[in-house]
């Protein structure tokens, strides 16, 4: 017997086992109306609403429908009512420049954008056929069965069919975007919740934002677990701590900066730290610390956990948890070992090219590129997905990044394509040359360095620089420091040597990532 995978069977068995159970509790300061608890039969009552909702707009089964939203349980709703409907949810960075969300929006071609309050007058010239803000609940979903609103059409699931798109950055100036399948999803989502261990006794606490790969896959794990989950809209590092205190929280995911957010909090707290000997806490986008792992151990009394993959994996590769046979070492030596990405998890099989590039093959590796042949044919060559950045895989097993082959920049979690943010840079008259390369930071993992060669006569102070960046990108984008040099390390070809000019940032550490 073959029964196709598909995201609504998460939700469907929320509300079969945990419907009168809180499914979400939503964030309480937010600009659209709180909807407050919902159980999960109340969630999915709004799923099949928003579902009903696209059946009167004319949106069919694979089109798509695009979400600009902070944490919210709208948002997470969305997931269920947009992809579990057969749509296709295209998720936003909602950090992102007008611009760049207008080409996400018209390069994926939604029919409809669903807009945060918040958002609403800084995207004011983002258009769509449809175009609604979060909280005017009668443009978002259907009236109620019992008030005379239609059931949705049923979807009969393909597995194979895209559920939703991710875009990222990459190597090029203009995102991507990952075809995640529900296939995908499904396999993602039980494969990370059996690593992390995962029952309905947790309280996962949304740290993470949900556009980011999907939340990494969490919304489906916890609802299909009939999780309690508590949206967090903004992160502040106090405020963490007070909402796992209130509702008891025992899991979360997060960058690094997150943990060196609730650390810096940490030191003002009152009383015990909240969540001690409970809280689980899985971070990737860059290998914190050593020093910061033995911290959130010693000081927090949480668990670390490290994971390693990218949103064309769904995106669980590696997974790093503390073993029995750990157990008698100091907190260093377990924080040593637990920096590294990891081992593969239940299905993925890694393997590292002649360069030394890390290869996976696993059941949870997209689709392709929206609309981008080429690109999906490149990082799917050979049967293998080529993610981009090199390490070693150690006899036991065991997955360490060493640097990355693609020239991406890893801070706060957030990926920066340094090719993009150099030509903003060369945009400016004074400018000649740039090279953007990531540098070390205690509190990012990361954080963008530019290194600029000025025009003949060109004046310019790192400030303006840095405020030119900020006007013309994302804040996130924008370098933190500047250095002027004579010349920049080239090829003979004339080709940057990035390794080079990094290598000065970078000398005596192990890794070329953070």
């Amino acid at each position: 017997m073959l029964v196709p995978f598909s995201v609504s069977d998460f939700i469907d068995r929320a509300v079969g086992v945990y419907g009168d159970r809180i499914g979400v509790v939503d964030e309480p300061d937010q600009p659209a109306p709180s909807l407050g608890s919902l159980t999960y039969r109340e969630i999915d009552a709004l799923a099949r609403r928003q579902a009903a909702r696209l059946d009167e707009l004319g949106i069919g089964v694979g089109e798509r429908v695009a979400i600009v939203s902070h944490n919210s349980a709208r948002l997470l709703t969305s997931f269920f009512g947009v992809a579990g409907s057969g749509r296709v949810l295209v998720p936003v960075n909602f950090r992102l420049r007008p611009d760049e969300v207008s080409y996400i929006v018209e390069h994926s071609g939604a029919r409809v954008l669903l807009v945060d309050p918040e958002l609403d007058a800084e995207l004011a010239e983002v258009k769509a056929e449809h175009r609604f803000l979060l909280g005017d609940d009668s443009d978002l979903y259907a009236a109620r069965p019992e008030d005379g609103g239609a059931e949705p059409r049923p979807w009969e699931p393909d597995e194979n069919a895209t559920a939703c798109i991710n875009y990222t950055s990459g190597t090029t100036a203009r995102p991507k975007g990952v075809q995640i399948t529900h296939r995908n999803i499904w396999v993602n989502a039980v494969t990370f919740g059996l690593h992390a261990a995962v029952t309905d006794r947790d309280v996962y606490l949304h740290t993470l934002p949900m556009f980011h790969a999907n939340g990494w896959g969490m919304p489906f794990t916890m609802t299909g677990l009939g999780v309690k989950q508590v949206v967090i809209r903004k992160i502040d590092g106090a405020e963490i701590l007070r909402r796992v205190e209130e509702h008891g929280v025992t899991v979360m995911c997060a960058a690094p900066a997150v943990a060196a957010a609730v650390l810096e909090a940490a030191q003002d707290w009152e009383g015990e730290i909240p969540g001690r000997d409970r809280v689980r806490i899985i971070m990737a986008g860059a290998p914190p610390p050593t020093k910061t792992v033995a911290r959130v151990e010693e000081e927090l009394g949480w668990e670390f956990i490290q994971i390693y993959g990218l949103t064309e994996t769904s995106p669980l590769l590696t997974i790093n948890r503390t073993r029995a046979e750990w157990d008698g070492l100091s907190t260093e030596e377990r924080a040593a070992k637990l920096v590294r990405a990891g081992a593969p998890a239940i299905g993925v099989t890694l393997s590292t090219s002649e360069s030394g590039e890390v290869l996976a093959r696993s059941n949870v590796v997209l689709e392709g590129y929206w609309e981008q042949p080429e690109e999906s044919a490149r990082c799917l060559a050979d049967g293998w997905f080529h993610t981009g950045d090199g390490g070693d895989i150690g006899d036991d097993g065991y997955l360490t990044i060493s640097d990355r082959k693609k020239d991406v920049i890893i801070t706060g979690g957030e990926n920066v394509s340094s090719i993009e943010v150099e030509d903003v840079i060369f945009s400016h008259p004074a400018v000649a040359e740039v090279a953007v390369i990531g540098v070390p930071s205690e509190k990012w993992g990361e954080t963008i360095k530019a290194l600029v060669v000025l025009a003949e006569g060109g004046e310019v102070t790192e400030e303006e620089l840095i405020a030119w960046c900020k006007d013309k990108a994302a804040g996130y984008k924008a370098p933190t420091s500047v250095e002027f040099r004579d010349e920049l390390a080239r090829t003979a070809t004339g080709k940057l040597q990035k390794f080079k000019l990094r290598e000065p940032y970078w000398s005596g550490r192990d890794r070329q990532v953070n």
